[in-house]
This record gives structure tokens, C-alpha cells and sequence, in this order.
């Protein structure tokens, strides 16, 4: 089973299922007394442009008896066969009559998008676009052939459109991670490269305390190892070590109690584990790398723990690692920065490109400097032209009033006068 099946199996049908979402991604965990009282339940934001969209579809379709009972038994397979679209044909008709206006309104508002991604460019002087509908087949989650009714087309597209940009996300964030890193090395050298040899040595030597002072930290747990939860359970739930009990601790940390373990869910237990190598207080530490080490976390739990990789732990799965080998082993958890970030290859691309977007820059300053100067110089024209305007007007009002009374009479006779006369023949 790939991730694109994974994503969309209970992460979307059930994870945002609306009045189910009390997810709690700050907190690392919640103690018996705070899951008297939880917070209000929140939307889940899956990064996809069409998020609101995909909940209110969501929203409604939990709305339905059968429809719901069937979001509890969903599976991969259901998923993949679009057998779960199908079930679209069982819905109440008062459902599927909201479902066919969250559609008309989710076209609308593409359509206004693409209307106004069409008039930039016209104004840009980049071309038209001659073929409208060209540009709605972009948007892979919403069937154009039908734009009244939400058909089991609609909801099948929404599903597979939202797994496979689901399965992005991760990777994009490793990617933004891997360029901002690179970004800050390249900073780094280019301040070097404007200092003294005795200034460049004083850096580079403080440098390397920094990463050696960052290296020395507490030593962090494997995630999801029996010591890692064990001190979860103690530090923040605030329970007795030597009562830790697997059971216990799935259900303490299912914030929204849907059965699961998702992946803000998961997140959230790693918390104080980051907190012994992350302080937002100290320079050294950096908190984009924390996030970073966050995510690859995540995912080696996931690797480990979630058997049939629907990016969710099932209380089953959960269970059965607490019973493996594995589980009560604790390897020290090697943090991001203890293999480089990045290779020489890749950061030599990436410093040339960064050339290539200063060269761009550069000469886009320059002409719109040039065009800038253009425009002050046509201004200062028109100024003239305008001060110009206003001496001849103001001359026009001073002989205005110096013609005396009557003048306007004798000037209709002299014209009269001045006039051609009629020939007759």
C-alpha cells in the first residue's frame, strides 16, 4: 500500500470529519484532567488549495446515517476502487441538494480566480488565454463537465486529487528545509569573503563553538521507543513511571478519541523530547532545523509503527510495537545536523542559480530605474506644459479684464464687416 492510499484513507474522512477534529498540535500531551476539559474543536488545515472546499464536503457527507457508518469501516482498498465515491449514491437527498451549492460556489470562485490570473497577464503583455476551459482542466479536484450537480465524479476526483497532493507536502517541506540551509551557508561564506584574514579566523572560530556547544546536549530517545513514551508519561502526564501502561498512554494522547493517532497527534509527543536539543533562547539552537527533526520523527515512527501505511496508527498497531523487540531498545537518536544537510554538488547549483537571480534582479532594477527616469522626465513635460497652460490663461483673464464696455458689440460689427459677402449669380 503506497502513501497516496495511505493519505487519503481516515487522514481525510475521518481525521476532517469536522466535529470530530479537536486536534492538539501544541501541547505534547494532555493529562486525565485536561481531557475533562478539551478546547474547541478546530478545522484541520491540510495545506491544499481547495481546503475549505474538501471540509465542507466533508462536513456535509458526515451529516448522512449511512454515510458515516461507512467512514468507520472504510479501508485502502474502498479508497483505491472508488468504491467510497460510489456510496455518494445513498446519500439524503437534502445532502446531496447542499453538496450541488458547495459545488456551484467552489466553481464560482475558480472562475473569478482564473479570471483574474487571465486579466494580469493581459496586463503583464504576456498573452491571452484563448481557451478558458484549457485553464479549469487545472484543477484536477472539481468535474467542469457537470457545473450543477455533485455526482460520485466530483467526490472520486476530490479524493484522488487531495491524496496525491497530500503526498507532496512532506517532501516539499524537506525540500524548503535543504534550501534554507543552503541559503544560510551561502550567507555565511559571502560574509567571509568581505572580512580580514584575522577577522575570517575569529568567525570561523565561532562558528564551530556554536555547533559544538548546540552538539552538547542531553541525549535524545528514539521516538516511539519504550523509554521515549515513558517519559512522556512521567514528565508531562504526570503519572508514575512504573505504572506506564501502552493502553493507557494511546488513549491519553487520542485527543480527538477517534481511535487514531494522527500525524499533529503524533507530533505533539516529541515535544519535550526536541526540547532537550532545541531552546529557543540559545543562538546556536535553531528552530527550523527542531521542525525539521520534528518531521523525521514523525515519519520514522510511522515507518516502524504504522503497518499498513495510511500515515495514521491505528490502537492495534500501536499495541502490537509495544509488544516488539524493538520497542524496548533505546538508540540514541542522531540529530539533523549530524550528517550535512547537503552535498558540495548541490550547493554549488544552488549558489549558481542564486547568480542567476541576482543577474535577473540587477537588470530589472535597471530597467526600472530606466523607466522610472522616462516617467520623471515625461512628468517634468507636462509640468512645463502645464505652467505654460497657466500663463496663457492667466494672461487671457488679465486682458479679459481690462476691455472696456461695449467692446464686445464693436467686435460683432467688425467681424460682421470682416465677413465674405454672398455672390449671386
Amino acid at each position: 500500500m503506497d502513501l497516496v492510499s495511505g493519505a487519503s484513507l481516515r487522514l481525510l474522512f475521518l481525521s476532517l470529519v469536522l466535529v470530530q477534529i479537536p486536534v492538539q498540535t501544541l501541547s505534547s500531551s494532555v493529562t486525565y484532567k485536561q481531557t475533562e476539559n478539551k478546547p474547541p474543536p478546530r478545522s484541520a488545515d491540510v495545506a491544499l488549495h481547495y481546503n475549505t472546499y474538501l471540509q465542507q464536503v466533508v462536513q456535509y457527507l458526515e451529516k448522512d446515517p449511512h454515510f458515516r457508518e461507512k467512514l468507520r469501516t472504510v479501508n485502502a482498498t474502498d479508497i483505491q476502487d472508488g468504491s467510497l465515491s460510489q456510496e455518494l449514491d445513498f446519500v439524503h437527498h437534502s445532502i446531496r441538494t447542499k453538496l450541488d451549492e458547495l459545488k456551484r460556489e467552489e466553481i464560482t470562485r475558480l472562475r473569478m480566480l482564473l479570471k483574474a490570473k487571465r486579466d494580469l497577464k493581459l496586463k503583464k503583455g504576456k498573452g491571452q488565454f484563448r481557451d478558458h476551459q484549457a485553464l479549469l482542466k487545472h484543477f484536477d479536484h472539481m468535474d467542469f463537465t457537470n457545473p450543477h450537480g455533485f455526482e460520485v465524479e466530483d467526490l472520486d476526483r476530490l479524493i484522488k486529487a487531495a491524496t496525491k497532493d497530500l503526498q507532496t507536502v512532506d517532501e516539499q517541506q524537506h525540500a524548503a528545509f535543504k534550501r534554507y540551509e543552503m541559503l544560510k551557508e551561502h550567507e555565511r561564506r559571502e560574509r567571509l569573503k568581505n572580512m580580514t584574514l584575522e577577522e575570517k579566523e575569529r568567525e570561523e572560530r565561532q562558528y564551530q563553538e556554536k555547533r559544538e556547544k548546540h552538539s552538547k546536549h542531553p541525549k535524545l530517545n528514539h521516538p516511539g521507543s519504550e523509554d521515549q513514551l515513558k517519559e512522556v508519561w512521567h514528565e508531562t502526564d504526570g503519572l508514575d513511571e512504573a505504572d506506564f501502561n501502552p493502553k493507557t498512554f494511546f488513549r491519553l494522547h487520542d485527543t480527538n478519541q477517534d481511535g487514531y493517532l494522527d500525524k499533529d497527534e503524533l507530533e505533539a509527543l516529541f515535544t519535550r523530547e526536541l526540547a532537550k536539543a532545541y531552546d529557543p533562547e540559545n543562538e546556536e539552537d535553531d528552530m527550523m532545523e527542531m521542525e525539521e527533526e520534528r518531521l523525521r520523527m514523525r515519519e520514522v515512527v510511522m515507518t516502524e509503527v504504522d503497518t499498513d501505511a495510511d500515515q495514521i496508527i491505528s490502537e492495534q498497531e500501536f499495541m502490537e510495537h509495544t509488544k516488539r523487540q524493538e520497542f524496548h531498545k533505546n538508540e540514541e537518536w542522531e540529530t539533523v545536523d549530524h550528517e550535512p544537510f547537503f552535498t558540495d554538488a548541490e550547493m554549488r547549483e544552488f549558489e549558481e542559480h542564486l547568480m542567476k537571480q541576482m543577474e535577473q534582479h540587477e537588470t530589472d532594477t535597471e530597467q526600472l530605474e530606466r523607466q522610472k527616469h522616462e516617467l520623471e522626465e515625461k512628468q517634468k513635460q507636462l509640468d512645463a506644459q502645464k505652467q505654460q497652460l497657466e500663463q496663457a490663461w492667466s494672461q487671457f483673464d488679465k486682458l479679459k479684464e481690462k476691455r472696456e464696455p461695449g467692446d464686445e458689440h464693436h467686435e460683432e460689427e467688425a467681424v460682421h464687416e470682416s465677413s465674405p459677402k454672398p455672390h449671386h449669380s
